[in-house]
């Protein structure tokens, strides 16, 4: 995380945290959910407004973890912000030597991962498990994934049900809906 960040921490331990307020969308982009956009509707049916600032994604980026119970926040100085995803926590980009890169940035830090298993849903669509987080692979990537899976390169997928991802992998894909339960 960045210095401020941890040092805002320090400084303000016990700020209350915020559910709610910050979607990531199947595509990678982050969206903002206003008080409106809540009451509008769960994401990803209500997507609130398209987060467009570039520096401000990286800010987001760098600052994006995971929690114990497998739901995933942005860390805003003190204050966690609890993501709503539409489906995984990263959006996975294939690199030219066969490993993946996390989309936001914040997993990976420049590095590729190497591809543990690959999980295809009933929609089939792709997942990709590097050993610590599962995500969905960017639809561009198809063509590279499709070559490595031939080549033997990945490992077979292995079928699941979307609703089933979450819990198998250990992710929440809405901290909000779990707050209120």
């Amino acid at each position: 995380m960045d210095p401020l960040v941890l040092q805002a921490m320090a400084k303000w331990p016990h700020v209350p945290d915020c559910y709610g307020w910050l979607g990531l969308d199947a595509r990678g982009r982050w969206w903002l959910r206003d008080a409106q956009a809540q009451a509008a509707g769960a994401f990803p049916q209500s997507l609130g407004n398209r987060l467009e600032h570039v520096q401000f994604q990286a800010f987001i980026g760098r600052n994006y973890a995971v929690d114990a119970r497998g739901c995933w926040f942005f860390q805003n100085g003190p204050q966690r912000v609890f993501v709503e995803l539409a489906n995984t926590p990263v959006l996975w980009r294939t690199q030219a030597d066969g490993t993946v890169l996390a989309h936001p940035q914040g997993q990976a830090q420049g590095q590729g991962s190497a591809v543990q298993a690959c999980v295809l849903d009933e929609a089939g669509l792709l997942y990709v498990w590097d050993g610590q987080v599962l995500g969905l692979l960017h639809s561009q990537d198809m063509l590279d994934a499709a070559q490595w899976l031939e080549q033997g390169r990945w490992p077979a997928p292995e079928d699941v049900a979307w609703a089933e991802l979450p819990q198998r992998f250990g992710f929440v894909r809405s901290p909000q809906a779990l707050m209120a339960a």
